[in-house]
């Protein structure tokens, strides 16, 4: 069996009481696949055969606009020190689903709600079970301008605002970015680990509707070596191109934020480095973003934030292996932001070793959101 495409790097030359039902992902075989591989490939493989079939499920316009439905949150920001948005909603799994199918219904990716219900099963959760839903994110450390990545949680948050008018330094005027106090948040798949989403600040350069994808040589090498036949050149327009139908360009060479022509690959590490969104996703970027918008692409798989006067901290497993003491990254960081006094250690450890993706309170005494829902 030929795998379908799940990576290429870009060269430039149901919210709560929601009750529609989407296609489900096709389960043949799924079980025995899994129960019969072993290692870091089984999710790669398995996601093959979902986008392989996807003529079955999902491929069909009628269950892309039932995403394209799904609701887009814009989020207030607060005016005070408050750093969490969101709220953690619960869903039931019904017959037929897995987690693929409810993670894109909430704007989610499977593999975070994975690691919030103890690594439940992708493909099989149990039927009727109550699973939690992490909708809830505290803010990425630094500026709250434009585009922010962080790499880890496979998250992209997006501030808009505006351009407007700055003195002249070295004698070139720059754009001061006057921010609209909202945010959007959108998963993402990134670059796998030979081809890491790189680190660092860059400004949108472009944007292209139906993208041409030129294929790198490294990559048409590697197609070629696999495949037995590659392409040099992917028209733009066509299913089957790994770009989508939107590209937003970067000022960071070869790399871009763009569709994917398959959306399971959101929350995996498949590319060569550039980020993937959902379709309903990028196409509702694409038209929010504006050219000089300024980003970061940064990496902090532990997050500490506030809302009100309580404490959390979102963990997330460290993809790229860049901290091997995750502990002591999460110690640098509470320092490095002043709360490292008002932590419960035990807590903060837990945290660590579950890094479940969602915000928990590491302040000693009772979480005072579970004492308002007592009352």
């Amino acid at each position: 069996m030929r795998l379908l495409r799940l990576h290429g790097r870009c060269v430039l030359g149901r919210p709560a009481g929601q009750t529609n039902r989407v296609a489900k992902s096709p389960a043949v075989g799924l079980a025995a696949l899994t129960r019969a591989c072993a290692g870091g490939t089984v999710l790669l493989i398995l996601a093959a055969v979902v986008c392989a079939a996807r003529g079955l499920a999902f491929a069909d316009d009628n269950a892309d606009k039932v995403f394209e439905r799904r609701p887009l949150i814009a989020y207030a920001l607060s005016s005070g020190h408050d750093d969490v948005i969101g709220q953690v909603q619960t869903s039931q799994v019904e017959k037929g689903e897995t987690l693929l199918d409810i993670a894109r219904r909430y704007g989610l990716t499977a593999a975070e709600i994975s690691d919030a219900n103890h690594k439940l099963d992708w493909w099989q959760p149990p039927v009727g079970r109550t699973i939690i839903l992490p909708t809830e994110w505290i803010i990425p450390p630094g500026p709250r301008e434009g585009l922010v990545l962080n790499i880890p949680e496979m998250r992209l948050y997006y501030f808009p605002g505006r351009l407007g008018p700055r003195g002249k330094k070295g004698g070139l005027k720059k754009a001061a970015f006057i921010g609209e106090n909202t945010v959007y948040t959108f998963p993402v798949g990134l670059g796998r680990y030979d081809w890491k989403t790189p680190l660092g600040p860059f400004r949108v350069r472009g944007k292209t509707v139906n993208p041409t994808w030129v294929v790198p040589d490294d990559i048409y090498q590697e197609h070629l070596e696999r495949d037995g036949e590659a392409e040099h050149v992917v028209p733009g327009g066509v299913p089957d191109n790994p770009l989508g139908y939107y590209r937003i360009e970067l000022t960071l060479p070869e790399y871009a934020i763009h569709g994917t022509d398959t959306p399971w690959g959101v929350g995996m590490e498949t590319s060569h480095g550039c980020v993937r969104l959902y379709p309903e996703d990028i196409k509702r970027l694409f038209y929010k973003v504006k050219i000089g918008t300024p980003g970061r692409f940064v990496d902090y798989p532990v997050k500490f934030g506030w809302r009100g006067d309580a404490l959390y901290v979102e963990v997330h497993p460290d993809i790229y292996g860049r901290y091997p003491a995750l502990w002591q990254f999460a110690l640098r960081q509470a320092k490095s932001m002043g709360v490292a006094d008002k932590l419960d250690l035990k807590k903060l450890e837990k945290a660590v070793v579950e890094k479940t993706g969602v915000p928990t309170y590491v302040m000693p005494g009772e979480n005072p959101d579970t004492l308002s829902a007592g009352r």
